[in-house]
């Protein structure tokens, strides 16, 4: 009698969500060398940064955040939709949404974010503060837009997920696999904005 020895299955990791991961460690060291460079203008004109710090408006910039810190659970939302095959809504109530609703509403939250920051940078523009005028200007400028740049691509990502949901005829493990690695990225984009947010606003 022949028999054959159970050969263990092996469960591979997702390597389109592993490359993302490893991408995403890459853009660590890219805000790492930001936050360098503020702390380095910063160390080398403290006066300068007690006068310009004093012309945030707190508040607004509080609000704004919590709009993209929220957006990180609605996004999340739509991941445990996309998990369970669920890409559309089956009732109104939003336990009945599926990953495109979640996902509109993040993109939503998102823009308002971006609407915010827009709005911040021309008061700053009013106020004197540019890219060019000092150090502050400078550093204020690159971290905060290079970090708007990031969130407008994630929103675009989010357009792209959406699109893709409503093109295929069946929702499959690559339609969740997406939702899942755009996630991925929209919560990076959200802890490097609060860790921004606490050294800019916070720590004056």
């Amino acid at each position: 009698m022949n028999t054959k020895s159970a050969v263990p299955s092996v469960k591979r990791p997702n390597l389109v969500a592993v490359g993302t991961i490893v991408w995403l460690g890459s853009e660590v060291m890219f805000f790492a060398g930001l936050f360098a460079i503020y702390f380095t203008l910063r160390a080398m004109n403290p006066e300068l940064w007690a006068e310009q710090t004093a012309k945030h408006n707190f508040t607004f910039a509080l609000i704004n955040t919590l709009i993209l810190v929220a957006s990180s659970f609605t996004a999340q939302a739509g991941v445990f939709a996309a998990e369970r095959g669920q890409p559309r809504a089956t009732g109104a109530s939003p336990r009945n949404w599926g990953t495109v609703e979640w996902f509109f509403l993040t993109f939503f939250m998102g823009a308002i974010f971006v609407a915010g920051q827009t709005y911040e940078y021309a008061t700053f523009v009013s106020e004197g503060i540019t890219l060019a005028s000092d150090p502050y200007g400078s550093a204020f400028y690159m971290t905060t837009g290079f970090h708007g740049i990031h969130v407008s691509l994630g929103l675009v990502a989010f357009l792209l997920v959406i699109g893709r949901i409503y093109a295929v005829k069946n929702f499959t493990h690559k339609e969740e696999t997406t939702a899942v690695v755009v996630s991925y990225y929209w919560h990076f984009v959200d802890i490097v904005w609060i860790i921004l947010f606490i050294v800019i606003y916070v720590l004056k």
